[in-house]
């Protein structure tokens, strides 16, 4: 984004008056309002918004605006949920791999190209087979060993070490084939993304590619979700699908769906980044 600009998020139960009184906070700062969005939840009576303002419209910087807005928020509800980001501060990534690499080099393009402005900290493999592409990107890689027992809790205790100390704004699973402990689901919440390589809620687990081809479906997907406790549960970023038919093989639909995998996660990677994607419960509101 050439232009700098703050984003603010909010959530909160819905009422009259709120749109005004976001809108009027704004305007009375000066603040120049360049995209806007607005849902309300029927089924949970939760109002969401999502605000872009030019940064140079405003005479503060954004710790001022957070704290401004914040007396803003608590006045609309006790209950409400809402964040502040600068767009002028370049976002975090470490990225999470296993042997496939299809996720990883899509992702490492886009960064290469531009066509994704982040900051691609660090990537993680249990594996050491995508170390080369990586560091011939120039980024690092480590290669972190899992066994079973205490041995995966040691893996896992080096890799939250490895991802937190780069405090980044996304941790990608982009297919690490590893299940992440509850107690990291939990600290990474909200910054977890995985790719599953099926049309989530159908076929979790493993091998999905495998159950679609026995139930003999005649379209398979990819879904991008944030990561929590509940294999394959959390809450849904992204999805898509591609048809497929009775003469495709196993092996078709791994290749036909590594095309859709690669999307959807450049996809909701970019939403969540650019502040987007608005969690409430398991669900979420993506503008």
């Amino acid at each position: 984004m050439s232009e700098r600009r703050y984003v603010i998020t909010f959530g909160c139960p819905d009422r009259t008056g709120i749109v005004a009184r976001v809108a009027s906070f704004l305007a009375d700062a000066g603040g120049w309002i360049v995209e806007a969005a607005y849902h309300t939840d029927p089924d949970t009576g939760w109002f969401f918004t999502r605000q872009e303002v030019r940064a140079d419209s405003l005479a503060f910087g954004v710790e001022e605006l957070r704290s401004r807005f914040a007396e803003v928020a608590s006045s609309l509800s006790a209950e409400s949920n809402w964040g502040v980001e600068d767009t002028g501060v370049r976002r975090r990534v470490v990225i999470l791999v296993s042997k496939d690499g299809h996720c990883l080099y899509d992702l490492l393009g886009r960064v290469a190209s531009g066509e994704l402005d982040v900051d691609v900290r660090a990537v993680i493999g249990n594996h050491d087979s995508l170390a080369g592409i990586t560091e011939a990107h120039g980024i690092p890689f480590h290669h972190v060993s899992f066994g079973s027992g205490d041995d995966r809790a040691a893996a896992f205790a080096s890799v939250r070490a490895l991802v937190n100390a780069h405090d980044p704004h996304a941790v990608v699973l982009a297919r690490f084939m590893q299940i992440l402990p509850p107690d990291l689901c939990d600290e990474w919440t909200g910054r977890a993304i995985n790719i599953h390589h099926s049309f989530l809620p159908s076929f979790i687990g493993a091998r999905p590619y495998h159950q679609a081809h026995q139930r003999g479906v005649k379209l398979i997907g990819a879904t991008c979700h944030y990561v929590t406790a509940d294999l394959d549960a959390g809450p849904i970023i992204e999805q898509d699908v591609i048809r497929v038919d009775h003469r495709d093989t196993v092996p078709d639909l791994v290749r036909k769906g590594r095309d859709i995998e690669k999307v959807t996660l450049a996809r909701g990677l970019r939403w969540h980044l650019e502040s987007r994607v608005l969690v409430h419960g398991n669900r979420t509101v993506v503008f």
